[in-house]
């Protein structure tokens, strides 16, 4: 049975954070956050997994589990989406220690890109080096069906270009450069093992790579928003991932991005279907022991190869 800590005492007096509390989190504070978990978990993660909507199931494969609910972490937000468990769970898959967040905080929640992106830091300061980030998102390209894999090899950061960044504000070198480059935020290598193991696995047919943008929401988008994505080559579409991406590559993180297409993205005013989140936990389901063996026999690739 998994250890599940209850205890809401937080250590150093840390209170829990209000969601439109502006005030960004300091190094010390995540300090505080990593500390509180550092001195309850008796080994260090070398890999962190940010579980998407409907994909709590890789957080269930984990072994000698030990359970944290988002609410009694200091500074911690609390996740309030459906299919979002609202835990971080410590253990190990395969042998190798690892920390999953089932369930993730979005900005249509009402939380600061920041916020959403605060606990990749966490995950940096208690040892993490590598991320593995899913998440749901409609498939754009032409050639994606509904329960496909897209390997993220780039993405188009439509809140960014409005000056929306989770690295806004005073730059903190302790966590990284106040410009750090992004065209290579996506591993190349992790990106091929990906397919490799989905060949492996005979899912070669269903795994693709492309380029994923980020919206706001919670919304899902007109016809003339998609088409223009389209054109802009984007791939899928989420609401979700880039901002922890740049938050992990900012603090030096080795990162591996997919999507579960959920659902095909209407740009035909014609076409009558309306998406819906019910789709995306839908599918999640139905592919969830796909992506368990996939994301563990990625996880072995990690450990043995430390790919930078």
């Amino acid at each position: 049975m998994p250890q599940v800590c209850t205890n809401n005492s937080h250590k150093n007096g840390a209170k829990k954070t209000d969601m439109n509390n502006d005030e960004s989190y300091t190094y010390e504070n995540l300090s505080e956050t990593a500390e509180f978990l550092l001195t309850r978990v008796p080994f260090k993660p070398s890999i962190g997994i940010i579980c998407g909507s409907g994909m709590g199931c890789l957080a269930d494969a984990l072994e000698n589990k030990k359970e944290f609910p988002y609410e009694i972490i200091p500074h911690f937000p609390v996740s309030t989406v459906p299919g979002h468990m609202g835990k971080l769970v410590f253990g190990y898959l395969s042998g190798i220690p690892v920390v999953c967040m089932q369930g993730r905080f979005h900005y249509y929640e009402g939380y600061p890109l920041w916020k959403c992106a605060m606990p990749v830091r966490v995950m940096k300061l208690i040892g993490v080096s590598h991320l593995i980030a899913s998440n749901a998102a409609g498939g754009l390209n032409d050639k994606f069906k509904i329960g496909d894999i897209m390997l993220v090899k780039d993405h188009i950061n439509m809140l960014g270009f409005a000056g929306n960044n989770p690295l806004k504000g005073p730059n903190d070198e302790r966590f990284g450069p106040r410009f750090p480059p992004m065209n290579k935020a996506y591993n190349r290598e992790l990106i091929d093992q990906g397919k490799k193991v989905a060949r492996e696995l005979g899912m070669g047919g269903m795994v693709h790579e492309g380029t994923y943008t980020c919206l706001g929401g919670p919304n899902f988008e007109t016809v003339a928003e998609l088409r223009m994505l389209k054109m802009l080559g984007a791939d899928a579409v989420g609401m979700s991932t880039v901002h922890e991406v740049i938050t992990a590559r900012h603090c030096d993180m080795t990162v591996l991005a997919f999507s579960l297409i959920t659902n095909i993205c209407i740009t035909d005013y014609e076409c009558h279907d309306k998406p819906n989140h019910e789709e995306v936990m839908d599918v999640g389901k139905m592919r969830q022991d796909t992506l368990k063996l996939f994301v563990k026999k990625l996880v072995e690739y990690i450990a043995q190869h430390n790919p930078q």
